[in-house]
């Protein structure tokens, strides 16, 4: 309990100041989250839906953390040149875990929607937030969830109403910034209401070369009828340590994309929860991750087939090099009487070095009898005779190799209902297959 013992010394110490910097609804959750974590405390690889991550390990540094809730001084807008042209309704930042307000974006959102700090929404909103907050994602369940929900002071909130569509992606810009080691914990909340539509785009960046860990739970909320498009894209370098909880709940009829993609980072623990609440519900989950050297990248999801007559569909690809280690571990879990139910599961890697290692374990469970489920998995390697047959042709075999990588990768990008993010990525993974770092040209980050 190394690792847990200064977590739990430092709320004991800082209680006051954690809960004074934040507001009551975030408050109401963080003693019990507290008590909740000195039970479970950090999840170990005993534990089935960590056994391919040492957490404590992740942990055990001590890193510094912005309590008491001291400006970092960043202009985003100077610093930051990297966004998708013709994408974004509007373009938002997060520094660290706080929203950035003090130069929002001129163009306005349709009424009644909210784009805004999830510490100022709850003070001036309190039972909007309340109504929401803390009920997907329960830190009696997960020693993570239950350190983000004790220790978080703000982050972000977004509320689309019943019956507004918003045909354009907003884009959020979560930008790592310090001088010192630090620890960061940001909460989102997202709710899409009744026939309510919105996709959104969020991009992980570290501005400095400090060690960064950065703990992350998202609830999502989609109502009846309602769309969420959710792409989160990390492209941090490697002293980044992220660990992400995503927790979505489905209600009848509404569908859900939601896409991780992974080009740049140092240590990458991602888990997903979706659990469709009512009938006719769809999700489309997706994943691609480009690691080498001594990256790591963990995928964990779980999709809860509570209901009978919904679609689940599901591709993670990996592209490992050097010494990078993968994992994808993804159940599919069909409830009793959840019939008519539809599911497919498939992971596919390629390990481009003798000395990649990758993890794959796709599960179904299934207590329904009148259901179409399927999942598999494959690892392999660059196929030989295509090689040879490139090289034939005068092509390469470093160019041949890339060609591979990329077409393979490809299968997932083309997924993406995002025009432009599909333009995007596409340059963004060729230039990372050929050894560059993601930069945009006049971006002041990532240097």
């Amino acid at each position: 309990m190394q690792s847990e013992k200064q977590y739990i010394e430092l709320y004991e110490q800082c209680r006051e100041m954690i809960k004074g910097h934040a507001n009551d609804v975030m408050n109401s959750c963080r003693d019990a989250a507290f008590e909740d974590f000195k039970r479970l405390g950090f999840p170990t690889k005993k534990v089935e839906r960590y056994k391919y991550t040492d957490i404590s390990a992740l942990f055990k540094p001590n890193y510094g953390l912005n309590i008491n809730r001291l400006d970092i001084p960043v202009d985003p807008y100077e610093a930051f040149r990297c966004d998708v042209p013709n994408l974004s309704t509007s373009l938002y930042f997060v520094i660290n875990d706080s929203f950035h307000n003090k130069v929002l974006p001129k163009k306005e959102l349709p009424e009644g929607v909210i784009v805004d700090s999830l510490n100022k929404v709850a003070t001036e909103q309190p039972e909007l937030v309340a109504k929401y907050y803390g009920k997907i994602a329960k830190s009696n369940e997960d020693g993570i969830t239950a350190l983000n929900t004790m220790l978080a002071q703000d982050g972000l909130f977004i509320y689309v109403p019943k019956g507004v569509v918003i045909d354009k992606a907003i884009q959020i810009i979560n930008i790592l910034r310090s001088d010192v080691d630090l620890m960061v914990n940001r909460r989102v909340l997202i709710v899409a209401e009744e026939r309510a539509e919105i996709k959104l785009l969020f991009c992980d960046h570290a501005a400095d070369d400090r060690n960064f860990l950065a703990t992350q739970v998202i609830e999502a909320y989609v109502g009846d009828n309602a769309s969420l498009d959710l792409y989160c894209l990390e492209e941090t370098h490697a002293k980044n340590v992220r660990v992400s909880n995503v927790f979505i709940s489905q209600q009848a009829n509404s569908r859900v994309n939601h896409n991780v993609i992974t080009l740049h980072n140092g240590t990458t623990r991602n888990r997903t929860d979706l659990v469709f609440e009512g009938e006719g519900a769809e999700c489309n989950l997706c994943g691609c991750v480009i690691a080498d050297k001594n990256q790591h990248v963990d995928n964990n999801t779980l999709i809860d087939h509570k209901v009978g007559h919904c679609q689940s569909n599901e591709l993670y690809k990996y592209v490992l090099d050097d010494d990078a280690v993968g994992a994808f571990a993804g159940k599919v879990l069909v409830r009793h009487g959840a019939q008519k139910t539809t599911s497919q599961e498939t992971n596919q890697n390629l390990c481009a070095t003798k000395t990649a290692r990758m993890f794959t374990q796709p599960m179904l469970e299934i207590y329904a009898d009148d259901v179409k489920c399927a999942h598999g998995s494959t690892v392999g390697q660059l196929n030989d005779a295509a090689l040879f047959y490139m090289q034939q042709r005068g092509i390469s075999l470093k160019e041949a190799k890339l060609l591979l990588e990329f077409a393979f990768i490809n299968e997932v990008i083309d997924k993406m209902q995002l025009e432009p993010l599909r333009d995007r990525l596409h340059y963004l993974v060729e230039k990372r297959f050929r050894g560059e770092l993601s930069k945009c040209e006049g971006c002041k980050l990532c240097k």
